[in-house]
């Protein structure tokens, strides 16, 4: 058992055997750990080539009391309710020379995480607390007659459009050979991924929704998008809730679901 001399918990990198217990104390913080969990679902441990994969650190006191994680595309993950200075001196040091480019857990858990990395004016493109809302699936009421697809190859350049879009019109990101080469891989693994659906109307893809976290029982929406002149519609909304209906057939129970912003 991995403790400090003073009594408090030390961060080590998780280990094999280590899967288990980190699920089971993360399930107890669902809704602010879907991406925590569904990385470690999918990836494991180990995975050091996704850039979703992602390297878990637990701080460990009698049992797991915080995980912590970077993605392969330096993206922060944390869930630690309890976590002290000591915590947060911990992953600064773990964190020394890291690319970080984003960072994502329970509100006050990332201004901690912030504080301790001296990121408190970083201009990360959003640096929003988004509200999160959990449906009951049992409850949700399927659009009638709406029609949704999985994206194909053949759906590459109007995807890349879109999330060019939203990108740099709404999130600010700079336009540049970078930012394209960047969004063309991304709508590759997008389309590879399986978890977007396009929603179609007179055989036109109108909006999209994905699933940015994935588990057996519980999902997590993300990326949903209506191009600008076919908002105000209710595509959103209606790609969101027949998306939705369609993992419930398959055996999901749960939904997280951000607060809509104006690209959906």
């Amino acid at each position: 058992m991995a403790k400090h001399p003073g009594g408090l918990g030390v961060i080590r990198a998780a280990r094999a055997g280590d899967e288990t217990a980190i699920q089971a104390f993360l399930s107890r913080h669902a809704e602010t750990s879907m991406f925590l969990r569904a990385n470690l679902h999918r990836f494991g441990l180990f995975d050091r080539d996704h850039p979703n994969a992602t390297e878990y650190f637990v701080e460990d006191q009698n049992g797991i009391t915080g995980v912590f994680g970077r993605s392969n595309s330096g993206f922060l993950l944390v869930q630690a309710p309890e976590a002290t200075a000591h915590f947060w001196d911990q992953i600064s040091a773990l964190m020394q020379g890291r690319h970080v480019v984003g960072m994502s857990g329970a509100p006050a858990q990332v201004s901690a995480l912030k504080r301790g990395l001296g990121l408190e004016g970083a201009a990360f493109a959003i640096d929003d607390a988004e509200p999160l809302y959990r449906l009951d699936l049992d409850q949700l009421q399927a659009p009638e007659g709406a029609e949704i697809r999985a994206p194909v190859r053949a759906d590459g350049p109007l995807l890349r459009d879109w999330t060019y879009d939203y990108d740099v019109n709404t999130l600010g990101v700079p336009d540049s050979p970078g930012t394209r080469d960047r969004i063309k891989a991304e709508v590759t693994r997008m389309i590879d991924a399986g978890t977007t659906r396009l929603l179609i109307e007179n055989g036109q893809p109108v909006a999209k929704t994905a699933f940015n976290a994935v588990l057996p029982d519980m999902v997590q929406i993300g990326g949903v998008y209506t191009p600008p002149p076919l908002r105000n519609r209710g595509y959103g909304r209606r790609v969101v809730a027949a998306h939705l209906a369609e993992a419930r057939a398959q055996g999901v129970r749960t939904a997280i679901l951000f607060a809509s912003g104006a690209a959906a």
